[in-house]
């Protein structure tokens, strides 16, 4: 009709209209299976707009690059686009599998306050004023932890839910002040419990979202293992490039960087970053990249054709510390070794970070799932001090090392990484009141 035609015309990018007309299948050679409705089509007969629309801050189209900033001021734009739709529905799927499991093996979900009296935990509160009180706050849960252990006591043996939880820190790609996790508990669970249930709820939610059996057990590491392999207790496990330790082969050198270093009592480590052929500015990129992250230096070597070692430090060593060298990291023609020397601590922080610099593979979509287990129950400080590695409520252990060497002491906490990211963390927490005391004088 004329009057459609003007509606036609007058149509721009982002009104929203209603189409009416008959809906028939497409003509053979014409579906479109991209699209939900690509095997039928609508031969119109009127249109009317429900809704016109202003010019858009941004063009909603996966091909356009957005400024971030840009998209969360306009979120519910941004949310148009397919893939943070896509994202939603994700979400959505990965929430039910995990309830499906829950629910299956007994736990009760149970939603617990989100106005509470401030507990001490890893981060500040964010407060809310009360009216009725002036002057008084409440606080927003960092966790609900307080309240399912009050669940245990009162008889729920088995608990969970999708808890939003708030922590008023500094914002970083994976921290927010508001966000939302699985949180669950179970009564009388020893640690191997706890990880074979997370170990379903994996296994489920990549099978919702990938249709992928995932190999179960899942790997296990310890935190140790974790360290001194990949330093990290976050390793990414799609790649090798595993840090090696190298002192014996310099055990005896005279190159005073690291003979210096092991006297000491410090470590010489190294990795092999493989045929990374980089220019002489991109091998010096990667020795200030070290200095960045504190390192006091980082030597460089590539094994050339003849199976010697280019570097400027090669004419410090002698044959057998090359020999080894090449022997212990399984270097061939073309490969880049990396070494660093310094205390334990500083060179897993450096070889750590620079192995995911060189080595994260790109579009590799493997899922590299790991729980760390047995983290140190303290951390020692700079000042000879101990402090709670994880939190002063986690079953130590063993407790004549808790008393006798507790730097030494092993506790029952573990993480599940994915690709060199934390997805969760828990314990086993302490039960004894004699047990809770000793932590405490320990801490003291």
């Amino acid at each position: 009709a004329p009057a459609d035609e003007d509606v036609l015309h007058g149509l721009r990018s982002e009104y929203c209209i209603q189409v009416t007309g008959t809906v028939r299948p497409r003509p053979e050679g014409t579906v479109n299976t991209d699209l939900p409705t690509g095997a039928v089509e609508v031969v119109a007969s009127g249109v009317n707009v429900m809704s016109p629309s202003a010019s858009l801050p941004f063009q909603i189209d996966e091909r356009v690059d957005i400024d971030e900033s840009k998209r969360l001021q306009y979120r519910y734009l941004d949310m148009r686009r397919t893939r943070m739709a896509e994202n939603l529905k994700a979400r959505s799927k990965a929430i039910g599998a995990m309830r499906r499991v829950m629910d299956r093996d007994g736990f009760l979900e149970v939603e617990t306050p989100t106005l509470i009296a401030s507990t001490p935990e890893g981060a500040r509160d964010m407060l809310v004023p009360s009216r009725l009180r002036p002057g008084k706050f409440y606080a927003l849960p960092q966790s609900p932890q307080l309240f399912k252990q009050l669940l245990m006591i009162g008889g729920v043996e088995r608990y969970y839910q999708v808890a939003k939880c708030y922590r008023d820190e500094d914002f970083r790609a994976d921290r927010q002040i508001e966000f939302t996790q699985l949180d669950l508990e179970g009564s009388f669970w020893g640690q191997d419990d706890v990880l074979q249930e997370l170990e379903l709820i994996v296994a489920e939610v990549v099978k919702e979202l990938k249709d992928e059996d995932v190999a179960l057990p899942l790997r296990r590491m310890t935190y140790a293992a974790a360290m001194e392999r990949f330093g990290t207790d976050k390793p990414d496990l799609r790649f090798g490039m595993e840090i090696t330790d190298l002192s014996a082969v310099f055990s005896d050198t005279q190159f005073k960087a690291f003979a210096g270093v092991l006297e000491s009592g410090g470590t010489v480590r190294g990795i092999n970053g493989g045929r990374l052929e980089l220019s002489r500015s991109g091998l010096d990129g990667l020795v200030a990249r070290a200095q960045e992250l504190g390192a006091k230096g980082l030597v460089w070597m590539v094994v050339e054709e003849d199976g010697t070692l280019r570097s400027p430090v090669t004419k410090f060593l002698s044959k057998s510390e090359t020999d080894g060298l090449r022997a212990t990291l399984s270097a061939g023609v073309g490969d880049t070794l990396l070494i660093a020397a310094d205390e334990v601590g500083a060179v897993a922080k450096v070889l750590g970070q620079i192995r995911l610099d060189i080595g994260q593979p790109e579009g590799n979509d493997e899922l590299a799932f790991a729980f760390v287990v047995d983290f140190p129950v303290f951390d020692v400080n700079e000042d000879g001090s101990l402090s709670p590695a994880h939190h002063p409520f986690t079953d130590p252990g063993d407790l004549a090392t808790l008393v006798d060497s507790p730097e030494a002491a092993i506790s029952k906490a573990y993480d599940l990484v994915l690709n060199g990211s934390e997805l969760g963390s828990g314990s086993v927490r302490i039960h004894d009141p004699e047990v809770q005391a000793k932590v405490f004088e320990v801490m003291d």
